[in-house]
């Protein structure tokens, strides 16, 4: 019988959640990365080596970064990306030295995951991550002002986003301005809408099949180096999975993901699964994805969100949203089990990590970064454990 491994990810020493509380969660080791290194800099050998000892002498394992952030400069095909595609497959060769053999990335223009409230409360009293359609439509139209946005909304949205806008205060429309504009999970930046609309003007002449053309030509050339170092590479999808501010998603579907593994055809290009950001997209089947890529799944982010209607969403509890985690679960399973039966489709054990948990009393008061409260996810954690054994046992009686 196989299970999943169970990680934690860990913002490094600020982190409030410290790295002997993570081996009291229970979690065999901890998802992290060296934070402070600027992306498209070579990660140092030093570094890693420093990072690794801490967490060792904690009782943990390091096996997966996330994320070894991709330089705006490949994501656009400007003059110097080759530099810093140079730089990736150094850090690359500098994680396996290490025994870091997990790489998870993602593709997403300027910002990585996307909301507009990081404290929308739920029926229980806790706060959850919300993507209100709605709010982002009226911050792109009459906040950010961006040329043509007009053209990427219907009449009836452009009504609708003007009266939202208008009945916000100044505090709530700077409020939601911060929120949208938040980079990167792990640091405070946050970009100006000055600075956000020079990025804007990168991709002007980028769609998403411009964007893909990069996304493969980064792909075929880190991908050598993944199977010379023994790094399974994993993108993240899409969050939200749908094209917003005028810039291109590749990430969001089943035909994306097998466009880019189809790519590069090799085990080291793989997936990480994150069942949020593709839950967030009905038409995502997630057990499905799972039984059809799951040779090429190399990571999971099990979490939940509670789909409401035109696009928009919350992070619901990992058992309670619009996500069947059982069906997805037994999908999981399935797959260890024909990893189990065939060693030449890849390890036997898959890293996890529970994602985005509410933010609960009992964390009240701490500064976590959005989504990443420590009751919040031990919850989830907890469940996701209980389902993956009753499934294993009930399976094996």
């Amino acid at each position: 019988m196989s299970y999943l491994s169970q990680n934690w990810r860990w913002f490094g020493p600020e982190d409030p959640t410290g790295l002997s509380e993570i081996n009291q969660t229970g979690a065999a080791g901890v998802v992290t990365a060296l934070y402070h290194i600027p992306c498209g800099d070579v990660w140092p050998v030093e570094a890693i080596s420093h990072l690794k000892r801490q967490i060792e002498a904690a009782n943990l394992t390091w096996q997966v970064v996330e994320s070894v952030n991709v330089h705006e400069s490949i994501k656009t095909a400007s003059s110097k990306r080759d530099v810093f595609i140079a730089n990736y497959q150094q850090t690359l060769r500098n994680l396996a030295a290490h025994g870091v053999n997990t790489v998870c990335y993602n593709f997403m223009p300027v910002l990585d995951w996307t909301r507009t409230n990081l404290n929308y409360r739920v029926a229980d009293g806790s706060y959850a991550l919300h993507y209100n359609a709605l709010a982002l439509a009226g911050f792109d139209l009459f906040i950010l002002q961006r040329p043509k946005a007009a053209d990427d909304y219907t009449e009836k949205q452009k009504r609708a986003a003007k009266a939202f806008i208008s009945s916000l205060s100044p505090s709530e429309k700077d409020r939601l301005q911060q929120t949208i504009m938040a980079g990167l999970p792990g640091t405070d930046e946050v970009f100006t809408l000055s600075e956000f609309r020079q990025h804007l003007q990168s991709y002007q002449y980028i769609d998403a099949g411009q964007l893909k053309e990069n996304l493969f030509y980064f792909l075929q050339k880190i991908i050598p180096v993944a199977e010379e170092t023994g790094i399974n590479m994993c993108i993240h999808p899409d969050d939200p999975p749908f094209p917003i501010l005028g810039l291109p998603r590749v990430v969001s579907t089943e035909q994306d993901l097998n466009d880019l593994l189809h790519a590069v055809d090799s085990p080291c290009n793989g997936i990480t699964f994150c069942t949020g950001s593709l839950g967030a997209r009905a038409e995502n089947d997630l057990p499905g994805m799972i039984g059809r890529l799951g040779s090429r799944i190399h990571f999971f982010h099990l979490r939940n969100v509670r789909r409401t209607g035109d696009g928009s969403f919350y992070e619901a509890d990992h058992l309670d949203g619009s996500v069947d985690m059982f069906e997805v679960m037994q999908a999981v399973i399935a797959e260890l089990g024909k990893r189990v039966e065939n060693p030449a489709r890849g390890n036997v054990t898959i890293p996890m990590r529970p994602d985005h948990g509410h933010q609960l009393t009992f964390d009240a008061g701490k500064k976590y970064y959005p989504g990443y409260s420590a009751v919040g996810r031990l919850r989830g954690l907890a469940e996701l454990r209980g389902l993956e054994l009753a499934i294993n046992r009930a399976s094996s009686a």
